[in-house]
């Protein structure tokens, strides 16, 4: 083949209008639909906002996964961290998503990191973990407290942040990070997984390896694709697991592999695995996942919040596993339903008053669908 018609292909492959002729051009399956969930809040915003659901074949059901770490944080841990905030020898710092997530707190008292904030509370928002070490060295009479909730992509930077020599003795982390993959194992192996074809997160593959996600097509044979985040990447991943769906031989296939490895970045699993332990954990208002939480090892008490004050963690134990009356969160968060068919969505909860955490963080589905267009529990065919 000539050097200009594989110039043409590379070029067609960076086309959206080229994956969606491929992907129409597939068979239709047996069973009338096939429903394929995206785990990433990254993907669902470009699959969204790009408006990939309305020009894909109408049989393929496109489903939000669990993958928004603001949405899955315990609110045990938002209560803790508002407590702290209020404390007068403590700042707070967390990333922006965090200072609007709502607990469920009594209306006389504050509800967010937010709300915590105009009763005097210290919060500042952060845009990374080197942001924490500047606050910390700025404030050497404050205790500052980094409430840090995230996946993989998130945690491997804050290990790196901890495995610097001559940490400042006042900075202290407020650990809520959770691995992404046991929330799919959970799904798997539960009596329904509501989903036929997986589209595994790209950014998290990059830290820990596309191979992480292989036990999907082996362990339960689905078909199985990492992803990237632009509209032709997504489509090349749907079209991968579209295609695995026909032939019926469902495989783990790399569909990012500009950035993701099957051993993921060795380096960063080393840091992450020197500092951090897995444990079983909480995930809001969802239960506990066995190995989904990272929590610090023995030898950083001396930075470990929870180790610093456990009286607060301990009141803050008294609201483990509350949800606001009527938030679905939950099932949206596994899949279980659109975000319109919460009972609160547009009733009441909306961007500018958020009852849910999936109305907050912009890798929240219902924060998602809202801003395209869903503006209401009728508006389901917008997103």
């Amino acid at each position: 083949m000539s050097a200009p018609m594989l110039m043409s292909e590379r070029a067609l492959r960076r086309d959206p209008r080229y994956w969606l002729a491929r992907i129409h051009a597939l068979p239709r399956p047996e069973s009338g639909v096939l429903r394929i969930m995206n785990v990433c809040g990254g993907h669902e915003r470009t699959i969204t906002h790009a408006g990939l659901r309305q020009a894909l074949p109408d049989y393929l059901h496109m489903i939000p996964g669990p993958g928004c770490p603001v949405c899955v944080c315990p609110e045990e841990d938002i209560h803790a961290a508002v407590a702290l905030s209020l404390m007068d020898h403590v700042i707070v710092a967390t990333f922006g998503d965090m200072v609007r997530v709502p607990c469920n707190a009594p209306k006389r008292g504050p509800r967010s990191l937010q709300d915590a904030q105009a009763r005097g509370g210290r919060v500042v928002p952060v845009a990374s973990p080197a942001d924490v070490l500047i606050l910390a060295r700025q404030n050497p009479e404050k205790k500052i407290v980094f409430f840090a909730a995230g996946f993989e992509t998130t945690t491997a930077p804050i290990a790196a942040l901890l495995s610097q020599p001559g940490l400042p003795d006042n900075l202290l982390l407020l650990l809520s990070a959770r691995q992404t993959w046991p929330a799919i194992a959970h799904l798997l192996d539960s009596d329904e997984a509501g989903f036929d074809a997986l589209i595994a997160p790209g950014h998290v593959a990059t830290i820990m390896g596309a191979d992480q996600w292989r036990f999907v097509a082996e362990k339960h044979a689905l078909p199985t694709a990492v992803a990237g985040f632009t509209p032709e990447l997504l489509l090349q991943a749907i079209h991968a697991v579209m295609a695995q769906a026909a032939r019926n031989s469902p495989q783990l296939e790399n569909c990012y592999p500009q950035c993701v490895t099957a051993e993921g970045n060795a380096r960063a699993q080393f840091l992450m695995d020197a500092v951090f332990t897995i444990q079983d954990a909480p995930w809001r208002g969802i239960g506990i996942f066995a190995e989904s939480g990272y929590a610090c090892r023995p030898a950083l008490a001396g930075h470990d919040a929870r180790v610093h004050f456990p009286q607060v963690f301990d009141d803050a134990e008294a609201r483990r596993g509350e949800m606001p009356a009527g938030c679905d969160c939950a099932r949206v968060v596994l899949g279980r339903i659109t975000p319109p068919q919460c009972r609160l969505y547009g009733r009441g909860c909306h961007p500018q008053n958020p009852v849910g955490p999936c109305m907050v963080s912009d890798e929240g589905a219902c924060r998602i669908w809202w801003s395209s267009g869903a503006v209401t529990p009728t508006d389901r065919a917008m997103a």
